[in-house]
Formats: C-alpha cells, sequence, structure tokens
C-alpha cells in the first residue's frame, strides 16, 4: 500500500446527500504518494462536475487553509464526521507483482470524491495541507495526466472499466491480468476480505468468516498486545468486515464470478 484515500457518501439511490472520510494514508515524503493519489482523484472526477459546482470549490479550497470545521454545507453536500450508513469509495495506489498500480473506486457520484478529497487534505498538517490544496486547485483550473510507469484500474463494483480520455490528457495505460485478481468482486465485500486477510481465490464461507473474525478480534485485543483506540478502530473495522461478508454471502460465495 502507497497511498489510500477512503471517502464515504450517501448511496446513489438515497436522496440525501452526505460526505465524510475514513482513516486514510496519503505520505508526503519520498515519492509523495498522497499527493499523486489526490491529483488523480480530483482529475478522475472534476470532469464530471457542472460550471457552478466548480466555481463553488474555490471558496471551499480557501476555508480549507485552515482547516475545515465540520459538519458543514459545501457543493450541497453535508460534510460530517460520522460515517454510519454511508456507502465506501476507495481510492488506492498499491504495488501489485512489482507494478505500481492506480486504482480508482468510480461506482459513487463525482461530487463527494472531490470534496472527500478536500477533506483529506484539510486534515493534514499545516505545511502539506497548504500543499496538497494549491495542488488540488491546479488540477480543478488546468487539469493533470498520470505520470509514465504507472497502471491505471477503475473499478465499478470491482469490476475494471475504461472511461474516455479527457480532452489534453495523454492515452492511459491499462492494467494487464496480473493485477485484475479482483475482477468482479464488488468493491465492499473486497475490502472486507481485505480486512480479513483473505485473498480474492479465497472462498467465503459463514464458518471461515467468523473464525477469522475471532482470531484477528483476538489478536487486536489489549490483552493480547492491542493499544487504546488502535485496538477500538481496528475491532470495529473487523466487525463491520464481517457484517458486510455475512450479508453478501449468507452461506457459500465463490469470489470472481
Amino acid at each position: 500500500m502507497l497511498a489510500e484515500l477512503n471517502v464515504r457518501h450517501t448511496r446513489r439511490h438515497m436522496p440525501t446527500r452526505r460526505v465524510a472520510i475514513d482513516d486514510g494514508y496519503l505520505p508526503f515524503g519520498g515519492a509523495g504518494y498522497g499527493l499523486l493519489l489526490l491529483r488523480a482523484v480530483v482529475a478522475e472526477f472534476i470532469v464530471d462536475l457542472d460550471d457552478e459546482r466548480v466555481e463553488m470549490l474555490s471558496p471551499l479550497l480557501a476555508d480549507a487553509r485552515d482547516g475545515l470545521a465540520v459538519p458543514r454545507i459545501a457543493l450541497r453536500y453535508r460534510l460530517q464526521t460520522d460515517n454510519h450508513g454511508l456507502d465506501r469509495s476507495r481510492h488506492r495506489i498499491v504495488t501489485e507483482y512489482g507494478v505500481r498500480v492506480l486504482e480508482l473506486d468510480v461506482h459513487g457520484r463525482p461530487t463527494p470524491q472531490i470534496l472527500g478529497a478536500v477533506m483529506a487534505a484539510a486534515a493534514l498538517p499545516d505545511t502539506s495541507r497548504r500543499e496538497a490544496l494549491q495542488t488540488i486547485e491546479q488540477v480543478v483550473r488546468h487539469g493533470w495526466a498520470v505520470p509514465p510507469g504507472i497502471v491505471e484500474r477503475r473499478l465499478l463494483h470491482g469490476v475494471p472499466v475504461a472511461r474516455p480520455t479527457p480532452p489534453g490528457v495523454t492515452a492511459r495505460i491499462q492494467a494487464n491480468g496480473a493485477v485484475d485478481r479482483w475482477r468482479g468482486i464488488p468493491t465492499e465485500t473486497r475490502w472486507a476480505m481485505e480486512v480479513l486477510d483473505l485473498g480474492p481465490t479465497d472462498d467465503v464461507e459463514r464458518a471461515s468468516v467468523q473464525a477469522r473474525f475471532r482470531l484477528l478480534v483476538r489478536d487486536a485485543h489489549p490483552d493480547h498486545g492491542g493499544t487504546g483506540a488502535a485496538a477500538a478502530d481496528r475491532i470495529s473495522e473487523l466487525t463491520e468486515a464481517r457484517h458486510i461478508l455475512l450479508q453478501t454471502a449468507p452461506g457459500r460465495m465463490a469470489s470472481g464470478d
């Protein structure tokens, strides 16, 4: 894992408009993959925003320079900290078989993804925050192309999809078969499987999910070395992952179908 942005948002069929972010990983040192991921997310979704909402971004970015107080309304969405009941879009940069892969989850609406990137930038330490917000503003104004050597993969409910290349952006490299191991597995299910240390070819059954959950909860518990808030967050994450898999696969689920 080189970078990760988790955006929580209202599901497409719901009339409400809410956005939050989960814990992510946006490193700015070294190769700066955190900055690269923010650029990629904004460049991917800004082309789908109408002109009015693009104009509304400028004052939001200005406000975010000192951090964003939430809850608040932005681009007609409610920004909040509570993510209960919200869908998840997970954007990542990972290495697979020695290849750097930019993985963009495109199943959600575009506006929450932009807002999630801004919220994540605003939550960074002071110096990194300014750099991240300036970068987002540059992408909004001028666009951005993925650097050579990084493979792109777009996920629509776990299935890689192609999108038209916007004007002025160079053609994008397509992922090869080696990095499509999760093809056909919904993004929520994939997240849950990864949390429970399950791979894309593992059979997921109720009994095995429960057993894996109990094992990992025991390891995360303070009695076995877990500490404070980190242990509580880990157990909460494991509980949500178990819930997703048991809902999706009450009996036996064959991955990759």
